[in-house]
């Protein structure tokens, strides 16, 4: 029980600061949107999503020991962006490249936990605990990063490959079914191999 709702902290916190950075992103390349929304903030409550944030990833997690959901998307205008040839990649990337950066940087805390742990000694549960916020990140940032409407990926791809984009536009709600099944099969396997690189130990 404890380690589930952990876990769905964990990952809520996640999916808010990846949409917040998203929205700082935006900010930055000069479109005020999502501030003007009162999005550009950390503050949870205004980025939960009834459904998607508490009922549904709750109600799988309790019964099926699985997680799936979402936090509302941070909402921008692509015309207000001052870098009209690459500000939509770069607010798209913002997202799952903080998620990278946080798991990289608490990584890098684990990596060396033997050194940190000498001076401030911290129990061994807490270590695990880090680990795991580690690996969710890379989850998050990597299945983000799959081309499939409606994740940040496809944006990406919209932005590198124009023409070829609409044919992803096609799959409609098929997209997301199609980035579950990839995420399931491929995405944990590659996020164990960083999960190594970063920690240097395996998840």
């Amino acid at each position: 029980m404890e380690i589930k709702l952990f876990l769905y902290l964990v990952i809520i916190v996640s999916a808010i600061f990846h949409e917040y950075a998203h929205g700082w992103m935006a900010y930055r390349l000069g479109d005020p949107t999502a501030k003007n929304a009162g999005r550009l903030t950390l503050n949870p409550l205004v980025h939960i999503d009834l459904f998607g944030t508490v009922i549904i990833p709750l109600l799988l997690l309790f019964t099926s020991g699985i997680f799936f959901g979402w936090a509302k998307p941070v909402p921008y205008n692509p015309q207000n962006l001052r870098d009209q040839k690459r500000g939509s990649l770069k607010v798209g990337l913002a997202g799952p490249a903080t998620n990278l950066l946080i798991a990289f940087m608490l990584g890098l805390l684990i990596r060396f936990s033997g050194i940190i742990g000498g001076v401030f000694p911290i129990p061994s549960i807490s270590w695990e605990f880090l680990g795991l916020i580690v690996y969710v990140n890379i989850f998050i940032g990597l299945f983000n990063l799959i081309p499939l409407p409606p994740l940040d990926g496809s944006k990406v791809f919209a932005d590198l490959f124009p023409r070829q984009w609409h044919y992803f536009m096609r799959l409609g709600v098929w997209g997301i079914v199609l980035a579950i099944f990839i995420a399931m099969f491929f995405i944990s396997p590659i996020a164990q191999i960083i999960f190594r690189l970063f920690v240097g130990r395996g998840f």
